[in-house]
């Protein structure tokens, strides 16, 4: 099969999943971190959590008013933080 022929199909595959005509094979879904009530357990400020994670307190504030969702690795290292809360510690010592 030519590879135009195999995104062709995973194309019309896809168009059928989104109409409900077929299930998706595999779907994989996060739970995303609740970062408000994370950063209370912590007891941590907005800016400590940022400079923990590399990011800006903007984005802290995105997360915590539900504007925006954590992705990527930030979504994980969250849910790492969040089973195990002395896992913040240790990042952000370093």
């Amino acid at each position: 099969m030519s590879i135009f022929n195999e995104l062709k199909s995973s194309l019309e595959e896809a168009v059928e999943i989104n109409q409900g005509k077929k299930l998706a094979s595999r779907v994989t879904k996060y739970d995303v971190a609740n970062v408000k009530a994370l950063r209370a357990t912590l007891d941590v400020s907005q800016q400590e959590l940022a400079d923990a994670l590399g990011t800006s307190v903007d984005t802290i504030k995105s997360w915590e008013n539900k504007r925006r969702n954590p992705t990527g690795l930030a979504a994980k290292v969250l849910a790492t933080i969040q089973d195990n809360p002395n896992y913040f510690h240790d990042l952000a010592a370093h």
